[in-house]
């Protein structure tokens, strides 16, 4: 990855730092550090599933979305392919999804049960939903460069989110250590349930991504998914200050 990519990406960030949540938005859509990946979502853009035939594509980098207030920010790894990358929307238009806002819908962080596109009413109530990477990678396998760069939309996010967040769930392994990484905390172990107390004044939540690999096998049961935005709900109705 040449030097000025990774240059680019600070002085963006550096640029970035009096910037709201909604004001990132176009910045994370222009994104060109990562061709490969532009050249993916395109790709995929074009040679649609079947059963989206008829849809248009967003094939662009995807935002973050949520409430700017939110307590509650969750992680995942990177847009669908023919999911978000199709929609515009992260964790709409895929199983991931349905299992993502149907646990959020339960426990009371969001206004509907499922995300099926972008104009389909849903409102996240005291939550925020990032991605490791913001455009959909091959395989679903980022590379370390790729996800290093997009990491400077993932760390202003957080700094934006610092005075209202209290919990953090990340899904999956490189969410998990994408976010140990960019908030420079050390010696945390991945496993799914895992609650740990940050120096950051917020708890970090560790569970499996909900991708059909995990639940289609049993790895990812819904009594085990549930539990974690039960977790997550509790901590925050009892945190000093909410």
């Amino acid at each position: 990855m040449p030097i000025s990519r990774i240059t680019i990406g600070f002085q963006r960030m550096q640029k970035s730092n009096n910037m709201t949540l909604k004001e990132m938005v176009p910045d994370v859509i222009n994104c060109q550090l990562c061709p490969r990946l532009r050249e993916h979502i395109r790709s995929v853009g074009i040679n649609k599933k079947s059963e989206f035939r008829m849809d248009d594509y967003w094939s662009k980098p995807v935002p973050s979305f949520g409430d700017p207030k939110a307590s509650l920010l969750i992680v995942g790894l990177a847009p669908a392919a023919h999911g978000a990358n199709r929609t515009g929307r992260m964790f709409t238009g895929d199983s991931s999804g349905e299992w993502l806002m149907r646990a959020m819908f339960e426990t009371g962080f969001a206004n509907l049960p499922n995300s099926i596109s972008i104009n389909d009413g849903l409102e996240l109530k005291n939550a925020y939903v990032t991605s490791v990477v913001k455009c959909a990678p091959p395989n679903n396998k980022p590379t370390y460069n790729e996800i290093f760069n997009c990491s400077t939309h993932l760390k202003k996010e957080i700094e934006l989110l610092k005075e209202t967040l209290k919990v953090v769930i990340a899904l999956g392994k490189i969410a998990f250590d994408t976010y140990c990484n960019v908030t420079n905390i050390d010696g945390l172990k991945f496993g799914h349930g895992g609650i740990y107390p940050t120096d950051l004044e917020r708890i970090l939540i560790v569970s499996y991504h909900p991708s059909r690999r995990n639940t289609n096998t049993g790895l990812l049961t819904w009594p085990m998914w549930i539990e974690i935005f039960k977790k997550a709900k509790s901590i925050i109705d009892n945190s000093p200050n909410f």
